[in-house]
């Protein structure tokens, strides 16, 4: 049965006080005084929650807040109390991140923290070439990163995660977190956070772990999560929102550098995710955001009568991608300028469900909806999609399909025989750029018009782009979390469009 005991609480967070000071900033020279989230939140229950043995109960605490809410400080102070006030002998404290400039971070602090105080000064000593504070009693607090090769042989009595996000995988972390407790008494991980982007990570698996404690759908006594974020729902814009989520705002943070960024991110799309990221602390799907979201569901959703499109000529894209999962072909057609887009999407019929949860996508309800298309068996049923695309041809005047040649070996000769022209669409710079670029403008503008369509709309929100030096642009299937295939075959299809001239306007708004 675990209890709380104040004074060991308080002898924790005098430590801060009594022997650190702020290395930074406005806050450099002034003593370590705890904010009320950083002492409530984490330094109390961490320091003051003990078994009966006296051990702490906590093994884990998982801090998630936005950038400059005092993260490194915090955890370099802790990893101070654990190496000069613990009483553990040969403690082994590992300050690690995703390399090694990242992970000297924290320990820079730390040293420099040290270095100012006559007492812990004289109980140590710092090597800065090796990144190593090693106390008189044997004890150490060095870097450790992930780039570093022999990562084995350890025995931590903490480990600080900074930036956890960043971890390009789980190797560092599982031999690090596997080898505490074997040999120690009251072992900690300490992971400090900004939210990401990769939902595959290890920090995205720790996220939702937290998550799940902190809502109580978990019981795990010896985690402690402490995450700080808008909502979903929230609106990004609001400062109340910047409030809720920033418990360092008008201490540490100003809030005129939110209003400066928030400008800056409704002005330029590709900014959003960065203030949502780093100032909201909401995981966003992908690393930078290059569909603008509000602009989409805005005017490019306004809802058009597909009927009226009936007959009139047209472009399209098609993307396989893998017979195992979604194939896309969208037809654009323009119209009084605008752009409109008609989807269709197929899917293998069998482990649908499997799908859904491993996803987490309502993949069951788009087909219940008509939105995508169930085909027979376990793979995509390419004889299914002929016949749709041959029916589709009968309806509409399609002048050329562009396709990505990636899956397309078996379809592409028979679509070819039954009258359509055919392009390969190369997936390169050269190819993908300028349609990218155009697809943006028209977002901007609002001259797409997707009617709301659900999967297309999903597969928005999962882009992400390539950017080379030359700011030439590319969808990029491997670091876009989910599907996009859509998408790309927008691109593909606007790329065609382009070529030829606007047929004379019709009234297609009537739904």
């Amino acid at each position: 049965m675990a209890r709380f005991d104040p004074v060991l609480a308080q002898k924790a967070v005098n430590f801060f006080s009594k022997h650190l000071q702020h290395t930074k900033g406005i806050w450099n020279g002034r003593r370590f005084e705890l904010l009320d989230w950083q002492r409530e939140d984490i330094i109390e229950p961490l320091f003051g929650t003990v078994k009966e043995d006296g051990a702490r109960q906590i093994k884990t605490v998982y801090v998630e807040v936005p950038k400059k809410n005092g993260k490194s400080p915090l955890a370099a102070g802790v990893g101070l109390r654990l190496l000069f006030a613990d009483h553990e002998p040969g403690a082994e404290i590992y300050s690690a991140a995703c390399d090694r400039e990242q992970a000297s971070i924290v320990f820079n602090q730390a040293a420099e923290m040290v270095s100012r105080n006559s007492v812990l000064s004289r109980k140590c000593k710092i090597i800065d070439s090796t990144k190593r504070i090693i106390h008189n009693n044997g004890s150490f607090y060095r870097v450790l990163s992930s780039d570093v090769k022999a990562k084995h042989g350890f025995n931590p009595h903490a480990v600080i995660f900074d930036e956890l996000h960043a971890q390009p995988n789980r190797n560092l972390f599982d031999v690090l977190t596997v080898g505490t407790g074997a040999a120690r008494r009251q072992p900690i991980i300490f992971a400090i956070t900004t939210a990401g982007w990769d939902r595959t990570s290890i920090c995205w698996e720790m996220h939702e772990r937290a998550r799940k404690v902190k809502e109580g759908i978990t019981d795990d006594p010896t985690f402690l999560p402490v995450i700080y974020a808008a909502d979903d729902e929230d609106d990004w814009t609001d400062e109340k929102v910047w409030k809720k989520c920033n418990p360092s705002l008008g201490h540490i943070l100003n809030i005129e550098e939110f209003r400066e960024h928030c400008k800056l991110a409704q002005e330029l799309p590709t900014e959003e995710n960065n203030f949502r990221r780093f100032r909201l602390n909401q995981w966003t799907r992908q690393e930078t955001r290059y569909i603008p979201m509000d602009r989409w569901r805005d005017k490019c959703a306004e809802p058009f009568n597909p009927e009226m499109l009936l007959g009139r000529p047209c472009c399209a894209g098609l993307d396989l991608a893998s017979i195992q999962d979604l194939a896309a072909f969208l037809l654009l057609f323009e119209v009084d300028g605008l752009t409109c887009c008609l989807p269709k999407f197929w899917i293998p019929e069998k482990n649908i469900k499997q799908r859904c949860q491993r996803d987490g996508v309502p993949y069951d309800v788009w087909v219940r909806q008509g939105y995508i298309t169930a085909t027979p068996g376990n793979t995509i049923d390419y004889d299914y999609i002929e016949n749709d695309i041959e029916e589709l041809g009968k309806k509409y005047k399609i002048q050329e399909i562009a396709y990505d040649r990636w899956g397309s070996a078996q379809i592409i000769p028979h679509l070819e025989m039954m009258g359509f022209t055919i392009l390969m669409f190369g997936q390169g710079w050269k190819s993908m750029s300028n349609p990218t670029k155009a697809m943006l403008r028209e977002i901007l503008k609002g001259t797409l018009r997707h009617n709301n369509n659900p999967v297309l709309t999903w597969m928005a929100d999962n882009l992400m782009v390539m950017t080379d030096a030359a700011a030439n642009v590319k969808p990029d299937k491997e670091k876009s979390t989910e599907k996009i295939d859509g998408i790309v075959a927008l691109v593909m299809a606007l790329d065609r469009l382009q070529l030829h001239p606007e047929p004379a306007k019709v009234e297609i708004w009537a739904v």
